[in-house]
């Protein structure tokens, strides 16, 4: 069910993770960009068109009505309601630590500072099919509200049945400002571009199929993305008081997600991998996406048997893994040597679908491997930092030959003539 690795073969693993990214077919990203140029010259109309297409939902307005978004919040059970409103509480509290303010110094007749301010509106793409998560919904639009932006345009497939009541309630609940009736590459190219309904966004966010991934990609430059995200994986740092039965169960909660998933353990106890293949069988049996985990499981479900936590912590890094589990004695000792994750999970009652629904700590995260270099959206996500500075006269003068001498050994006369006429030099 899983593939048990000896150390020495770790660098196949590795292997195996980084040529697991789907390359796009040519014939994708021609399609792709032929929507994105016709919604660019078409505006709404292209909007109407593709609803027809490939929605088969034909569209008048482009927007929810308030009455529409009402209506489908209020079909959600009070249970429901109620879990979303504290998971609501929970990342918002989070991500308010977050936050970093505006400041400036003075010297010498000198001024210098930073702002700190948010984008002034975001996109926020929502998918209509089986992946309409709301808690991706709260995971996106609330370090934006925290940061400051004026206005979360949210986007979604249109469907002939209406719209999806929890998606539809985590929105609200989470300050989304408007509901555009679109999906696909062509909702990407209206938020990205504008057209006659749609004002252009600032930057867009959230998860999409590889439709909506090319197109994010492709209108990187005309506004920010979040990123392009990867299959979902988790690794586990397991040692000999790790429970079979929990590492089993938190290796399937990523395996369902998708065939090309990844669920890695690597353990220094000899014993627990035939015990957790055991429990992956057990447990697997009993789950509604049993087909989907055994896919991911036979084509990705790794575990490497090391003979130290410290080897753990380097191979870790290594693949740099989306979600990292330290199912350890004492996982606060081993978390210093574990530089390269998106998020840790800390000790067997820390799973990582506690962080993906509800703890705080934010779910979008870097897949791939670049965790090596790249974070969780955040606060920081929604914000752009601007410096200013002001200088006397006397200031400037103090430093005028050395801009000057700079100026001129690049070859750029015009810059150092700015402080020669200054001073008369």
């Amino acid at each position: 069910m899983i593939k048990v690795y000896s150390k020495s073969e770790s660098g196949v693993l590795l292997k195996l993770l980084r040529d697991r990214a789907e390359n796009i077919p040519d014939d994708i990203m021609q399609s792709v960009s032929s929507i994105l140029a016709n919604v660019k010259a078409k505006g709404d109309a292209a909007l109407r068109e593709y609803s027809e297409i490939f929605d088969r939902v034909k569209v008048d307005d482009l927007y929810y009505s308030e009455v529409e978004i009402e209506e489908a919040a209020s079909r959600v059970d009070n249970a429901l309601k109620a879990t979303i409103d504290r998971a609501a509480e929970n990342i918002g509290s989070f991500h308010e630590k977050q936050k970093q303010q505006s400041w400036f110094f003075q010297d010498a007749g000198r001024m210098m500072g930073q702002r700190i301010l948010p984008l002034r509106r975001v996109g926020l793409y929502v998918p209509g099919g089986t992946a309409a998560y709301p808690s991706s919904v709260l995971m996106n639009a609330i370090p934006a509200k925290v940061a400051g932006v004026d206005e979360i345009i949210m986007t979604t497939p249109p469907k002939a049945e209406g719209l999806n009541p929890a998606v539809i309630y985590a929105a609200k609940a989470a300050g989304v400002s408007k509901i555009l009736k679109a999906g696909g590459a062509q909702a990407v190219a209206a938020l990205a571009y504008g057209t006659e309904s749609v004002e252009r966004v600032d930057k867009i966010v959230g998860p999409g199929n590889i439709f909506v991934a090319m197109a994010k990609k492709l209108v990187f430059g005309t506004v920010d993305i979040d990123m392009i995200a990867g299959p979902s994986e988790v690794l586990i740092i397991a040692d000999e008081s790790a429970n079979p039965a929990y590492v089993a169960a938190d290796l399937m909660s990523q395996a369902e997600h998708d065939p090309l998933a990844a669920a890695i353990l690597i353990t220094t106890s000899k014993s627990l991998p035939d015990a957790v293949i055991a429990e992956l069988k057990r447990q697997c049996a009993t789950l509604e996406r049993a087909e989907i985990i055994e896919k991911s499981l036979a084509s990705y479900g790794s575990c490497v048997v090391v003979d130290t936590l410290e080897e753990a912590a380097a191979l870790s890094d290594a693949i740099a893994p989306e979600h990292l589990e330290l199912t350890v004695k004492d996982p606060m000792s081993l978390l210093g040597l574990c530089r390269n994750a998106g998020s840790v999970f800390l000790g067997e009652h820390s799973p990582e679908p506690l962080g993906d629904y509800f703890a705080g700590p934010n779910h979008v995260l870097p897949t791939n491997g670049t965790a090596r270099f790249s974070s969780a959206l955040s606060v920081d996500s929604f914000v752009k930092r601007s410096s200013f500075l002001c200088y006397s006269e006397n200031a400037l003068e103090a430093v005028a030959d050395d801009v000057i001498r700079f100026a001129e050994a690049e070859g750029l006369s015009a810059h150092a003539n700015s402080i020669k006429v200054r001073f008369g030099k």
